[in-house]
């Protein structure tokens, strides 16, 4: 909110500090000493005041960081005393009694370092792209020169000067969550993807699996959504997702639970015998979904991997849980919202041979959404736009996923750029009407977990 010229001293959005790092020798020791200047200083006023004032002669305040490291932003509440969803040190250990997590892997969603090409609304055209890309990289195959026709990055480079071929295979086609309720075609392959993750662990081509991707950082709120195929890292377009999955799965395809049995015997001895992993997984789900639980422990959430506590009614969690994943992983089942759909020819394009505009723009304040220069939806309701994955709506990333965009690659831009917003205007239509009912529903899971007890003393509102 104070980017910009006005009050920032290089203008930029990002806030700025002046440190001093004193080197204190091996014993270490080191303090921390604070100062800062009113949140409204403008720019100007700031470099009057470095100006005027020596380093000497400052009131500091002393900083005492917590255990963590963290000096600023404090958290007072009992995170550390919760069971961690999931841990490096779980996740590295080869011995189950070493285990203190409730996942045992997890993994960052899928960076291709290049999406124009390897991922796409079409598996067809993703076909066609994969194909020239694949053509392309093994004619230039070694040591030597390579032109820009194709999308490089420092890893293919290497992997190019390595000699590392990989033919191209249409059966390494696969669904790919790519960004919320826009799940696209990707193509799997250890060459051409820069940084897969686990995906073949946890997302494996010729097997199902389900999961969650949790959106960790400063950037944008935490964010959790249900997955039925392998997430990419942008999923919420900004800091990195990362995901757990209910089972992970060996190079041989053995399924293996991804729930520790360290954790499935902690919620016995704290509910009872009949808790499963199937339960557990439910649990965490909702308790992520809890409003009060990312109110209470938000800072923690910008920094760590969630951390789940007990609450009192297990089997309601497990419910609400359920009823969510139900929802986000099978939202292109649900019923959709009854909207309303109003058609007004697009005379002067028709006359002119031309498909209608692509707008998909909304009107939160209407309900609306103009999908194109002929096509009007109405009567969203406020969910809609309140049930949100990072900042924007569920129905918002819809609209974001399906706009006609230039590409930014030359190539594509060039030889494959032949999206139209026309050729999938009655699946968006669709979609929305899907999202929206997930939307409603998911609010109207959230508005009753506020009312639950989160402790034996708590007494529901």
């Amino acid at each position: 909110k104070l980017s910009g010229t006005k009050h920032n001293v290089f203008g930029i959005q990002t806030g700025v500090a002046i440190s001093f790092f004193v080197k204190k020798g091996k014993k270490g020791g080191g303090r921390i000493f604070y100062a800062r200047r009113p949140e409204m200083d403008t720019a100007e006023e700031k470099l009057t005041f470095l100006a005027a004032n020596p380093a000497a002669q400052l009131a500091f305040q002393r900083v005492e960081p917590d255990k963590k490291h963290n000096w600023v932003n404090l958290a007072e509440n009992d995170w550390d005393d919760l069971i961690p969803v999931a841990d490096k040190e779980t996740k590295a250990t080869k011995w189950p009694s070493r285990e203190r997590a409730i996942f045992k892997v997890y993994s960052l969603g899928a960076s291709t370092n290049r999406d124009d090409w390897a991922v796409d609304v079409s598996p067809d055209r993703l076909a066609t792209k994969m194909e020239f890309l694949s053509d392309h990289y093994h004619s230039s195959l070694g040591p030597g020169e390579v032109d820009q026709t194709i999308k490089w990055s420092e890893t293919l480079l290497r992997r190019n000067r390595q000699a590392v071929s990989e033919r191209f295979d249409r059966h390494r086609i696969q669904r790919t969550h790519y960004r919320p309720y826009a799940e696209l075609w990707t193509y799997s392959s250890e060459l051409f993807i820069d940084r897969p993750g686990l995906a073949t662990q946890m997302f494996p081509a010729s097997v199902g699996n389900t999961g969650f991707a949790f959106l960790i950082g400063d950037r944008q709120p935490f964010s959790v959504t249900g997955l039925k195929s392998l997430p990419n890292l942008n999923l919420y377009s900004a800091d990195g997702a990362q995901y757990v999955t209910r089972y992970r799965y060996t190079d041989n395809g053995e399924r293996i639970d991804n729930i520790t049995n360290w954790a499935e015997n902690k919620f016995i001895a704290r509910y009872d015998k009949s808790v499963t992993k199937d339960d557990i997984f439910a649990y965490v789900y909702g308790v992520l979904h809890d409003p009060v639980y990312r109110e209470k422990y938000a800072i923690n959430l910008k920094r760590e991997f969630p951390r789940i506590p007990f609450y009192p009614d297990f089997r309601q969690w497990v419910d609400w849980g359920q009823r969510l994943l139900d929802l986000h992983i099978g939202y292109e089942d649900v019923e959709p919202w009854p909207l309303k759909r109003v058609d007004t020819p697009d005379e002067k394009a028709r006359e002119a041979g031309l498909q209608p505009k692509a707008m998909l723009k909304a009107d939160k304040e209407n309900g609306t959404i103009r999908l194109d220069s002929e096509t009007v939806l109405s009567g969203l309701p406020q969910e809609a736009w309140d049930y949100k994955l990072g900042n924007r709506s569920g129905v918002e990333w819809v609209l974001d996923q399906y706009k006609e965009k230039t590409p930014k690659d030359p190539t594509i831009r060039e030889k494959f750029n032949t999206y139209r917003f026309a050729d999938y205007k009655e699946k968006v239509v669709d979609l929305i009407g899907r999202v929206t009912r997930v939307s409603v529903e998911t609010m109207a899971i959230t508005e009753a977990m506020k009312r639950a007890k989160r402790d034996e003393g708590d007494t529901p509102s």
